[in-house]
């Protein structure tokens, strides 16, 4: 039999203990405790521990909590706390428990307290959390962050030693920061938050897209402890989204529409052209868009492209505006003055509401048109004039020649080139992009870090005519950026009458629509079925379900109205470059 020393049988605790008295003076110190907290037991026995911990912060939250339990004699049990060692730069995450020591009256005379490294369990949970390809990150209650994964490090920059014990604020650098902060509603409310799509900053400061969940952490009692936060890294989808756009895009008009794809195909050849050209669409369709994007893949780009309204100066002043004047032409007329089409000249004239021009001006123009001459108001002096006209205006001209309020012989001048756009409600599949490109113009113009539109809004949006077109739409996200205070933009942020309760704006737009005799009924039953397959993701059971009619039902409607999922055929198209052909009609109806 082999006896072991005495020191050898001597059992060894591998959890960090320290007793104290009533009086919270150290009374015993292990080992394990030395190295822990990098402190000498001969140094510290007899010292009260608020000396030795009370100092620092690590510590704060758990004496608040440990000292008023320990004096009402309950116990504290598994405590998370992480420990960073000042010598040695290492982290040690701990279980602190405390165990009252009652006297012989059962008073509590003293404590035991409990380090229990935990740190074996956490390499394992960070074994598998690093596996995960998302971020992962936990903070306590202090918002300070207690782990954080491999992928958090390639997402960020930040390595896991640098982020651990930051604040999260100074690390991320979140579009919604503060109030807004997920995973402080997770905290508040006990609740899980999901799917919130927002920014944040790398550690050089480059703004990262990323989808994020929350959700609370707890102890064995139920107590909140902390929180846990994952995100997804969006750069890629939204890289993906921007190569799709551009394919939508002509200067700066924004459509994905076959009959704006089918304008784009001709706009190139119009803009060589010398042609007049005469632009025809209601209000707010962008027809000014058009005629500076003709501009500007002319020849005449880099001379003056100069802009009349027509409708909004009197008539009295409209020929003066446009001719010009020479001293003394009428009273006040006390120098010469050139008019529009001299600072248009080798360059382009664009002349918006043309119908509202008065018909004795209408003479003037059809000669300038005709002979490329012109007299300024005053004189007897031709003035030629080098100057392409482009025209536009939301009236019926035909109809106005019709009622003889158009000159018919300088309605044809006019339209030797004729671009009629189409109006919003006809191009309904543009209202997601042209939400995006205004979210990033006025992102860009308020510095608000606002990323897009949540479903449930874009729904909504997706339900209107626009009676304003896209001047309209501009200024329903322009309202929206104004109560959004980051993140994405939600039914509340909507004016009214948008923003009341999904089931009122449903009806009354419908109603709308009835009255209006917008849509005919398979118009408005194709409408119903592409939109409720969009809110399903195209998970055809779910919107059976929710349209109350068979599979076969919804297939045979999908094949009639030929309905298809836009996302996944862009996504084809873009995988499959062969197959995108922009010049064609398949990829117009896109």
């Amino acid at each position: 039999m082999v006896t072991l020393p005495k020191a050898a049988r001597k059992p060894q605790i591998a959890d960090a203990v320290f007793t104290v008295n009533e009086n919270w003076e150290i009374t015993s110190f292990n080992k394990a405790a030395e190295h822990l907290f990098d402190l000498k037991a001969t140094n510290i026995l007899g010292k009260n521990c608020h000396d030795i911990f009370g100092n620092d912060k690590r510590f704060e939250e758990l004496f608040s909590s440990l000292c008023p339990s320990i004096s009402a004699g309950k116990m504290v049990s598994d405590f998370n706390l992480v420990i960073e060692n000042p010598s040695r730069g290492d982290l040690n995450p701990v279980l602190a428990s405390a165990v009252p020591i009652p006297n012989e009256k059962g008073v509590p005379s003293g404590a035991i307290v409990i380090f229990k490294d935990a740190s074996s369990v956490s390499m394992c949970n960070r074994r598998i959390v690093d596996s995960i390809a998302d971020g992962v990150f936990t903070v306590d209650r202090n918002w300070k962050i207690t782990s954080f994964n491999t992928a958090a490090e390639n997402i960020t920059g930040w390595t896991r030693n640098n982020a651990i014990g930051k604040f999260c604020g100074d690390v991320f650098y979140s579009s919604i920061c503060g109030k807004n902060c997920a995973i402080a509603q997770s905290l508040y409310s006990g609740k899980h938050v999901s799917n919130c799509s927002i920014t944040i900053a790398d550690i050089k400061g480059n703004r990262i897209p990323i989808s994020i969940c929350a959700s609370p952490l707890t102890d064995h009692e139920g107590n909140i402890i902390g929180g846990v936060e994952t995100f997804r890294d969006l750069s890629a989808i939204t890289m993906l989204q921007k190569k799709l756009s551009k394919s939508y895009t002509f200067d700066e008009i924004i459509s994905k529409s076959a009959s704006m794809q089918r304008i784009f195909n001709i706009l190139p050849e119009i803009s060589r052209s010398p042609s007049n050209v005469l632009i025809l669409g209601e209000s707010g369709t962008g027809k000014e868009l058009v005629a500076r994007a003709i501009f500007h893949a002319s020849t005449r780009n880099e001379k003056p492209f100069v802009v009349v309204n027509c409708g909004a100066l009197p008539d009295t002043l409209l020929e003066s505006e446009l001719f010009g004047y020479k001293a003394g032409a009428f009273t006040d007329a006390k120098q010469d003055r050139q008019g529009r089409f001299a600072a248009a000249e080798k360059g382009t004239l664009f002349l918006d509401e043309i119908g509202d021009i008065p018909h004795s001006l209408q003479v003037k123009l059809l000669r300038v048109l005709q002979n490329k001459i012109y007299e300024p108001l005053g004189s007897n002096t031709p003035v030629k004039a080098d100057v392409r006209i482009i025209t536009a205006t939301n009236r019926d001209l035909q109809d106005l020649v019709n009622q003889g309020l158009f000159r018919e012989d300088l309605f044809y001048r006019l339209n030797v080139v004729k671009i009629q756009l189409p109006p919003l409600r006809k191009r309904m599949e543009d209202v997601p992009l042209l939400i995006d490109h205004f979210i990033k113009q006025f992102s860009a113009q308020q510095g608000k870090d606002i990323v897009g539109i949540s479903n449930a809004a874009l729904n909504i949006l997706m339900r209107y005519d626009y009676p304003g077109n896209i001047r309209e739409l501009e200024n329903i996200i322009e309202y929206s950026f104004i109560l959004c205070e980051g993140g994405f933009i939600q039914p509340q942020h909507l004016p009214d009458p948008f923003a009341a309760s999904s089931g009122q704006a449903k009806k009354g737009m419908q109603e709308e629509k009835f009255q209006k005799g917008a849509q005919t009924l398979e118009d408005i039953e194709k409408m119903a079925i592409y939109m409720c397959l969009e809110r399903n993701k195209w998970k055809r059971m779910a919107t059976c379900r929710e349209l109350g009619i068979s599979k076969d039902t919804l297939r045979r409607k999908i094949d009639r109205f030929k309905l298809k999922n836009s996302l996944e055929q862009e996504l084809s198209e873009l995988s499959d470059p062969s197959s995108r052909n922009f010049k064609g009609e398949n990829a117009a109806s896109a």
